[in-house]
């Protein structure tokens, strides 16, 4: 079983003093993934460059949106993934950003995933994996296009609630993806306003005895944790608007 923990690189200092916290409190981790947010300065796969030094013991697993790659052009960011020694990314197909002076492309997740595999074979390549996006069979049959343009295997969108992994598990288990890695997905939602952001935004489903609060989202993160190791598979942490140490020390 992997433990992965997903980090936000507002800026470098603060990359590396949760860099330096890991190294020193949380052994079990041994995988980081870093999303490429357009809000920050620092694109992903910079970030996983600066945690390869720091932490050459982890792999570190970059984001990256489809929508930001030109599909006339090679990958530009080619070079720096192979200087790092990365040798795992993530692609997801990404919102428009807010700023539409910023260049985006009609480039689909699946063109992404081909473009990846097809300039940089060495590559494992993961893709999403979103139980609220539309029905599970729905879903499901998105993912066999995905693992047939190259995806190796699936991060999910967080889960609430260890019903819905066991009914998407069991359905998971009879397509044709059924031996590709997951990596099941826990976060944090404190407070109402993000419980009702991830509704609207994500149509996340939370359970009928769900709190907004740090013990509860810790005590869910033990239970999924335990309900991973059962299943042999893999998890990863997304800490938000929480204290990470506080956060995954109620856990590992």
């Amino acid at each position: 079983m992997r433990i992965a923990v997903e980090l936000v690189p507002r800026t470098l200092e603060h990359l590396e003093s949760e860099f330096a916290l890991i190294a020193q409190k949380f052994s079990q981790v041994d995988t980081l993934n870093i999303p490429d947010l357009m809000r920050y300065p620092i694109r992903s796969w910079d970030a996983c460059s600066h945690s390869r030094q720091a932490l050459p013991q982890l792999s570190s697993i970059p984001h990256f949106r489809a929508i930001d790659i030109d599909p006339k052009k090679p990958l530009s960011m080619a070079h720096k993934l192979l200087e790092a020694g990365i040798r795992e990314v993530i692609v997801v197909t990404g919102d428009p950003p807010s700023d539409m002076s910023r260049s985006v492309y009609p480039t689909s997740c699946i063109d992404a995933i081909k473009k990846f595999k097809r300039e940089l074979p060495h590559l494992t390549v993961y893709a999403a994996l979103d139980p609220y996006r539309s029905s599970l069979r729905d879903e499901l049959e998105y993912l066999e296009r995905k693992r047939e343009a190259g995806a190796t295997g699936f991060f999910t969108q967080p889960y609430f609630d260890l019903r819905l992994m066991d009914v998407f598990a069991e359905m998971f288990e009879r397509s044709s993806c059924h031996d590709s890695p997951i990596f099941w997905g826990v976060t944090s939602v404190v407070g109402e306003r993000s419980k009702s952001y991830w509704e609207a935004r994500n149509r996340a489903i939370f359970p009928r005895h769900f709190q907004p609060t740090l013990e509860w989202n810790r005590d869910f993160a033990r239970q999924a944790l335990e309900w991973v190791r059962s299943q042999d598979s893999n998890i990863y942490f997304m800490p938000i608007k929480v204290n990470l140490e506080k956060y995954l020390g109620g856990i590992l």
